[in-house]
């Protein structure tokens, strides 16, 4: 845990751009778009999603690539990718995707804990929040996922789970409050966590990403 727990000072010469981590998301964000539903692809989404956590502890100054949590991280990941794999079924798909929100989660933290290190606003801090918010979206998605696996009805009102692209569409859409209605969370579970999306995305966007904004264009560190 020692990795984990060094002073700010240390983290903040040991920190890298976030451009790495936010190209990896994008990664993420493009193969949940044209991937099918398959066992394979869950395998390599949550591998995915380790690859972007161990970036982040590397880019935050917390982890090396390297490290012990990293390369726990990694095989803790691969074991339970071919696990899936080799087993399959509707519960263990459901704990793979559970994990890859986990991971995504945690992903969100490491950055946050990164961006709060810089002390001022500056274009790696900016970087690093608009990381967050795509995983924002992404997180969902996970969860979206898991509650069509496991629940007894359809996701959507429309009669369907829908794939994971359509409900990658779903999330954002609604985390950018953009309401257009085509489609709508169906069971009391899924339209209680659509609302805390959307205000996840609307809270966000208007204190993290402007504070930030406002901070770069008045010259960085703001006023008590």
């Amino acid at each position: 845990m020692a990795e984990l727990t060094g002073s700010r000072l240390s983290r903040v010469r040991a920190s890298h751009s976030y451009g790495i981590v936010l190209i990896l998301i994008i990664a993420v964000f493009a193969f949940i778009a044209i991937a099918p539903d398959d066992s394979w692809a869950d395998s390599t989404l949550l591998l995915l999603e380790c690859a972007v956590l161990v970036t982040a502890l590397w880019t935050s100054g917390l982890a090396q690539a390297d490290s012990k949590i990293s390369l726990t991280l990694v095989a803790s990941a691969a074991a339970a990718a071919i696990a899936l794999l080799i087993v399959g079924g509707n519960g263990l798909a459901a704990v793979v995707g559970l994990l890859s929100g986990v991971l995504a989660v945690a992903t969100i933290l490491v950055i946050a804990l990164g961006v709060a290190d810089q002390g001022e606003a500056n274009v790696k801090a900016v970087t690093g929040a608009i990381c967050v918010y795509v995983l924002i979206g992404i997180v969902f998605i996970f969860i979206y996922g898991v509650i069509a696996i496991l629940g007894s009805g359809d996701f959507f009102a429309q009669g369907t789970d829908g794939t994971r692209s359509l409900r990658l569409y779903f999330s954002f859409v609604t985390l950018g409050t953009l309401g257009y209605g085509d489609y709508t969370a169906a069971g009391e579970l899924a339209r209680t966590l659509a609302i805390v999306e959307t205000l996840f995305g609307q809270l966000y966007l208007v204190t993290v990403i402007a504070v930030l904004v406002a901070r770069m264009r008045g010259g960085g560190r703001a006023a008590d």
